[in-house]
């Protein structure tokens, strides 16, 4: 089975809402997500997900620690999911790749539909 190594990043505001964004493409299109993507090949994954905010985001982020790792078998892949809570420290959150985002408080999580390997963060968030 494929095996695929990325880092989300668990944005959130001064007033404890968390940045969702949902996938424009693909063959989990509309569901929600934390932003982020692929370690590069000599990455770490904190440059990593420097990166893939500024590319998809037009944003810096300022990263506060991991928050969580999650091992998840799609049908097609196994994913490795290292998150990482963040704040904003420049840019405007401009979306370059997703069809949509949201500010959601902990409560409001549940609102939208997660991709399967972003639920127990989700969850973990909500219980916070």
């Amino acid at each position: 089975m494929k095996h695929i190594n990325v880092v989300a990043a668990i944005i959130r505001d001064g007033e404890g809402r968390v940045f969702a964004t949902q996938r424009g493409y693909g063959k989990f299109k509309d569901y929600w997500e934390f932003p982020g993507g692929k370690i590069e090949v000599g990455e770490s994954p904190e440059d990593a997900l420097h990166r893939e905010i500024m590319e998809e985001l037009d944003t810096e982020i300022e990263i506060e620690g991991l928050f969580d790792a999650v091992e998840w078998d799609y049908p097609d892949f196994h994913l490795s999911m290292k998150c990482y809570a963040c704040h904003v420290v420049s840019g405007s959150l401009t979306l370059k790749e997703h069809e949509s985002a949201k500010w959601l408080l902990p409560a409001e999580l549940n609102s939208v539909n997660w991709l399967p390997a972003d639920a127990g963060v989700v969850e973990k968030l909500s219980s916070e």
